[in-house]
């Protein structure tokens, strides 16, 4: 793989973490679109895959976010053309959106450090079989959204079913387990993602978010790069390369 990959942010706090350090210690490069900033969607024929990360917005907020309808539709176009995409948390959404899923609110946010379990079919899948069966994940979101036509369910939460899915060769994941400590402070910062969390777990939530961060970054950081390292060797075809 010559080429950079492209990823879309949606917010400057939550860029690919642990899976671009994974990508950097292979020797591949990527372009970062800012779509809040206003920067423009390239053209996805361009790249060899796509990430898409997570934002405070909604999926459906088209109409405060004009911007999410030409993400959506780039994001059906590549999967159609058989480009894979690595959605994460909203970046699930909108893969799940483009693709013809509802997404909607849910009964409440899901927000903590959560365990997920597999399905069973990832144990076959050339991403998730390296993963163990059930493993602790950040969750803080209050959308969920329906399996896209044609999906694989790969993971569940007793709260949201919905984990983590896989079409074609472009995969879905509602929960973060990229996330090191540095970046969940910043997270504290932003008023959206604040606000969710002291709703759902009261006074004090913040600290005791960023201990279980710390707490289980032995474990969710690594697991991070495996996964993503997986879906490059198997799904995009990017071996490591020498680097240096």
């Amino acid at each position: 793989m010559d080429s950079p990959l492209l990823v879309l942010q949606h917010i400057a706090c939550e860029p690919p973490a642990a899976f671009e350090d994974e990508l950097r210690s292979r020797g591949h490069d990527l372009v970062r679109v800012e779509l809040d900033e206003g920067e423009p969607l390239p053209d996805w024929r361009e790249f060899p895959a796509i990430v898409v990360m997570g934002g405070p917005m909604g999926a459906y907020e088209d109409e405060q976010y004009p911007w999410l309808a030409g993400e959506k539709r780039l994001l059906r176009e590549a999967v159609d053309g058989d480009v894979p995409v690595w959605g994460v948390c909203l970046g699930a959404q909108l893969l799940a959106s483009a693709l013809g899923a509802r997404v909607y609110r849910g009964e409440q946010p899901e927000v903590g450090f959560l365990p997920v379990e597999l399905a069973d079919a990832a144990a076959a899948d050339p991403v998730f079989r390296s993963a163990p069966r059930s493993f602790p994940t950040l969750q803080w979101h209050g959308d969920t959204f329906d399996l896209p036509a044609g999906a694989t369910l790969l993971a569940s939460s007793p709260a949201y079913p919905n984990q983590a899915f896989r079409i074609g060769r472009s995969y879905g994941l509602q929960f973060h387990v990229e996330v090191p400590l540095s970046l969940a402070e910043e997270w504290g910062s932003v008023p959206a993602y604040a606000e969710s969390l002291e709703a759902t777990l009261g006074p004090g939530a913040l600290d005791r978010l960023l201990a279980a961060v710390e707490e289980h970054a032995s474990v969710t950081l690594p697991l991070a790069r495996r996964l993503f390292g997986g879906w490059l060797e198997n799904v995009v075809g990017a071996p490591a390369q020498a680097v240096g």
